[in-house]
């Protein structure tokens, strides 16, 4: 799977399970929003493993930008609030960080344990 899908599922799938927690406590929902809210992360964390990375933590980090850029377009599609300009550029700033950590140029490096 290439990585771009792998974050952008990751990212449909902790917000909506993320929201899901966020309708049961804010909105009181009923409790069973939380069983495809659970079952929306455990496939975020799967989602995030299918990343082609050396490590853990940089497959996280490039992810972040991603998420934040899907919970805007999240803000605007499900919740009815449009991003503003400042959203806008911090969602473009997040993104261009992503690109360079998913695309510099990288020596090869050892595990330090």
């Amino acid at each position: 799977m290439p990585t771009i899908a792998a974050y952008m599922g990751a990212a449909l799938a902790e917000i909506a399970g993320c929201f899901s927690f966020w309708a049961w406590l804010r909105l009181e929902k009923s409790p069973l929003w939380l069983v495809p809210g659970v079952i929306s992360l455990a496939l975020f964390a799967w989602l995030l493993t299918l990343v082609d990375s050396d490590a853990a933590g940089r497959a996280y980090a490039a992810y972040g930008g991603v998420y934040i850029c899907a919970s805007l377009f999240w803000l605007w599609s499900v919740e009815g609030v449009r991003p503003d300009r400042w959203d806008l550029i911090g969602g473009t700033v997040c993104l261009v960080g992503t690109a360079i950590i998913l695309l510099g140029p990288r020596a090869a490096t050892v595990p330090t344990t």
